[in-house]
């Protein structure tokens, strides 16, 4: 049995190793058309030389407001920064027990797609990019350096994926990253945000970093299905119940409670200015790289 198991994982990650090949060719493609010119990063965050103020169009971020111009001339304007051109990028990968879950690809796949792309999309645009994986602790830490070889570094931590704990607690990593790293970076989480509040420490890094929030989730997790007497189990705690998901109330009432939580977690989006972008394990890994390189919103879907 141990052998099979060994065997599964073995087999599991060379087609992991593969699909990270692939991506790395489609994320050339897709920086490529999205953004071109000399230095078109798809992480374009606001930049440190401030450029020029001019009239604000619906689209801008509003981050960008120059409230007291705006009182000035009686509408709005906005500061314009160029665009950095030593960026540093740092990505926060959950690697958390809950992100095992999934129908055709689980959540902790999809988590490792992503943050490939997005060590690849750095490395191609020749900025640095830093490394966070993490579940209720920090799993590890590997400081933002450009070059192929530190994405390579990077990757392979990714692939390895030797982490300790099994929870979810978002304040952990965020803390960390606040204290550790002083000079301004785009920070990515990837993560489905099953954890404890983190709010407040949330609002914390977005006071010296620019956030956005990857969630990544399956469809399932939504709306339970009508079939019959099942037993879940929580990956993180072990704890197992029995449901009987034929009992139309009972479905309902998890809906709810799932949209109810949704709708939580996009206050806090709203509440710290942090855009967001929501990936599911169904669509195909190329769609679920162009809706991550796609402009984001603050909020979750």
């Amino acid at each position: 049995m141990r052998v099979a198991r060994q065997l599964d994982a073995t087999t599991e990650r060379l087609d992991l190793i593969r699909q990270v090949a692939r991506i790395d060719v489609a994320t050339r493609l897709l920086v490529s058309g999205l953004y071109a010119g000399a230095h078109g990063s798809v992480f374009r965050g606001r930049g440190i030389e401030f450029s020029e103020i001019r009239e604000y169009v619906p689209g801008d971020d509003v981050r960008a407001i120059d409230w007291k111009v705006t009182a000035r001339f009686g509408r709005p304007y906005i500061k314009e920064f160029s665009e950095d051109r030593d960026a540093t990028f740092y990505i926060l990968a959950d690697l958390s027990a809950s992100n095992t879950f999934g129908s055709a690809t689980s959540k902790h796949r999809r988590i490792l797609e992503v943050a490939a792309a997005l060590i690849f999309a750095a490395r191609n645009a020749g900025d640095s990019a830093g490394l966070l994986t993490f579940t209720d602790r920090v799993e590890g830490f590997i400081p933002a350096r450009k070059g192929r070889g530190h994405a390579v570094a990077l990757i392979d931590t990714l692939i390895r994926n030797d982490s300790r704990g099994r929870g979810t607690d978002l304040n952990v990593p965020l803390r960390f990253l606040a204290r550790r790293v002083r000079r301004r970076a785009s920070v990515f989480v990837v993560s489905d945000f099953a954890t404890p509040s983190f709010s407040d420490t949330l609002r914390l890094l977005c006071g010296r970093h620019e956030v956005t929030a990857i969630r990544v989730i399956d469809p399932r997790e939504r709306h339970l299905p009508d079939v019959g007497l099942i037993e879940l189990e929580d990956p993180e705690s072990g704890e197992q119940v029995l449901v009987d998901t034929s009992d139309e109330v009972l479905r309902s009432a998890y809906a709810d409670a799932v949209a109810a939580w949704e709708g939580d977690l996009a206050a806090v989006f709203r509440r710290a200015r942090v855009p967001s972008v929501c990936l599911t394990t169904e669509e195909g890994c190329e769609t679920a790289l162009r809706r991550l390189f796609a402009p984001r919103k603050v909020g979750v879907c």
